[in-house]
C-alpha cells in the first residue's frame, strides 16, 4: 500500500515538473526567458520547454504592429501662436531583447518622444506651415524617432498627425478668408458666364442678321427674277397679239373704212376715266374721220343708185 502512495507521488512530481516545463507561445508572440536571474534566450510562437524552478519567464513581448495614441497635446508655432496637435504613432518590436532590458517601458517611452519631437517639429514651423505640411512633419518625426527608437529594439511603421486644430481667433480669420476667398471665385465664375452669354449673343444676333440679309437679297433677287420673268411674258403676249392681230387684219383684209368706224367707237372709252379731264386728239382722227365720211358718202350713193 505504501509503495503505491509513493509512486503515485512520484508520478504527480513528473506531471507537474512536465507540467510546468512545457511553454506554449501564441502566434506573433515571444517569451523573454531569464535563468537564475540573467537573460537566457527568447522563446518562439508554439511549443516550448523549459526547467521548472531555473528557468523564468520575464516578459512576453507582442510582435504585433501597435498603435500608441495619445490624447492631443498643445505646441506653439515659430510665429508664438498655441495649436492642439493629435497624433497617432505605429510601433513593431523587432528585438525583444532590446525591448525588455534596453527601456523599461517602451510604450511609454515612445509616447514621451513623439511628444518631445512633436513640440521641436512645429516650433520651427509657422502656422500656415504647420496646416499645410503634414506630410513634412509626418516625415520629420519619423526619422527623429527611428533614430532613438533603433536601440530599444523598435520600428516606427508609420506616424500620423489625425488634427491640428488653431486657435479660435485664427479659425476664425481663416473662415473669414476662406469666406472671402469663396465669393471672389463665384464672382470671378458669374463674371465669366456673363461674358461668354454676351459673346455668344452677341455671335448669335451677328449670324441672325446675316442670314437675314441673305434671306432678304436672296428673296429680292428671286422678286427680281420673277419680275423680269413676268414682264417678259407680258412683253411676249402683248407681242404674240399684236402679231396675231396684224396677221388677222392682213388675212381678213380689213377695208380702212371699219376700221375708223371701230377707232370711234373707242374713243368715248377713252374719255371715261375720271382723271382724262383734257385729252388730246391724235393727228390719226382726221384721217379717221375722213374715212367715216368717205364710207358715209359711198352710202349714200348706193341708195340713191338704187332702183
Amino acid at each position: 500500500m505504501t509503495m503505491i502512495i509513493i509512486v503515485a507521488l512520484f508520478v504527480a512530481v513528473l506531471l507537474l515538473v512536465f507540467w510546468r516545463s512545457v511553454r506554449i507561445v501564441p502566434h506573433s508572440m515571444e517569451d523573454v526567458v531569464e535563468r537564475f536571474g540573467k537573460f537566457h534566450r527568447t522563446l518562439s510562437s508554439g511549443f516550448n520547454i523549459v526547467i521548472p524552478g531555473v528557468d523564468h519567464v520575464r516578459e512576453r513581448i507582442d510582435r504585433r504592429v501597435q498603435v500608441v495614441s495619445f490624447p492631443p497635446q498643445s505646441a506653439i508655432t515659430e510665429d508664438n501662436l498655441a495649436v492642439e496637435v493629435d497624433s497617432a504613432v505605429y510601433i513593431r518590436v523587432v528585438d525583444a531583447y532590446r525591448a525588455t532590458y534596453e527601456v523599461a517601458n517602451f510604450i511609454q517611452a515612445v509616447e514621451q518622444l513623439t511628444l518631445a519631437t512633436l513640440r521641436n517639429v512645429i516650433g520651427g514651423m509657422n502656422l500656415e506651415g504647420t496646416l499645410t505640411s503634414r506630410d513634412a512633419i509626418n516625415r520629420e518625426l519619423k526619422a527623429v524617432l527611428d533614430e532613438a527608437t533603433s536601440d530599444w529594439g523598435i520600428e516606427i511603421s508609420r506616424i500620423e498627425l489625425k488634427g491640428i486644430e488653431p486657435p479660435s481667433s485664427v479659425q476664425e480669420a481663416m473662415e473669414m478668408q476662406m469666406r472671402a476667398d469663396r465669393e471672389k471665385r463665384a464672382q470671378l465664375l458669374s463674371a465669366e458666364g456673363e461674358k461668354q452669354s454676351a459673346v455668344l449673343r452677341a455671335e448669335g444676333e451677328r449670324s441672325a442678321a446675316v442670314l437675314r440679309a441673305r434671306g432678304a437679297a436672296e428673296a429680292q433677287a428671286l422678286t427680281s427674277k420673277a419680275d423680269a420673268e413676268a414682264q417678259t411674258t407680258r412683253a411676249r403676249g402683248e407681242a404674240d397679239a399684236i402679231h396675231m392681230v396684224f396677221k388677222a387684219l392682213h388675212t381678213s383684209r380689213v377695208d380702212p373704212d371699219v376700221l375708223a368706224y371701230h377707232y370711234l367707237q373707242k374713243l368715248p372709252e377713252i374719255a371715261r376715266g375720271d382723271a382724262n379731264k383734257v385729252w388730246v386728239v391724235p393727228a390719226e382722227m382726221g384721217q379717221a374721220l375722213k374715212g367715216v365720211s368717205a364710207a358715209f358718202d359711198r352710202l349714200r350713193d348706193d341708195v340713191v343708185r338704187a332702183p
